[in-house]
């Protein structure tokens, strides 16, 4: 897992997807069903879409 400025990755989708960040927002609702923060990002550099939580010591 990657940490990304107060979050941490879980996973990674490309933007590319012919399915757009449909693929991240199903995977974010699968972690907050099991009671994580999850939600999904855009991070322009790598051209994906980042499933985050926040880190641990941002409380």
């Amino acid at each position: 897992m990657t940490t990304v400025t107060g979050a941490k990755v879980l996973e990674r989708f490309p933007a590319g997807s012919p399915r757009g960040s449909w693929p991240a927002e199903e995977c974010a609702a699968r972690h907050r069903a099991e009671g994580e923060p999850a939600t999904v990002v855009m991070d322009l550099e790598s051209d994906a879409f980042l499933v985050v939580v926040p880190s641990p010591e941002d409380g």
